[in-house]
């Protein structure tokens, strides 16, 4: 299962679109609020949290997360693609990031790690 966390329902399907054949099984939110209470209930294989949102942001959201489920893995997927927040990300525990110019790498991302997962079982 996987958690999107986005504020722009148009994003939130285009990236079901592009990854609901590695997993159909999605839970959407929009908002970090939402993701902290989806995760709690759902405990996804993987979160593709947006960074900028309200009430409750990305950074906030992953540090909450992992604070309660340190085995989360976060996939910071923003459309501010620098290093400044390259760092904020990766120091708030997200396991990788994104860009949103580049969702074909997240595509690849998702699919190395479900395939060394199924390798290892």
């Amino acid at each position: 299962m996987i958690l999107i966390a986005d504020d722009n329902s148009q994003v939130r399907r285009m990236i079901c679109d592009l990854i609901e054949d590695i997993d159909p099984a999605i839970v959407e939110c929009d908002n970090g609020g939402e993701a902290i209470n989806a995760y709690a209930q759902h405990h996804p294989d993987f979160v593709l949290m947006d960074i900028q949102m309200t009430p409750v942001d990305g950074l906030t959201a992953t540090r909450e997360i992992l604070s309660r489920y340190p085995e989360a893995k976060i996939i910071a997927v923003t459309q501010h693609n620098d290093a400044t927040t390259r760092e904020a990300a990766m120091s708030s525990g997200a396991w990788a990031f994104v860009g949103k110019d580049d969702l074909m790498s997240l595509r690849s991302l998702l699919r190395q790690t479900d395939e060394r997962s199924v390798g290892s079982s």
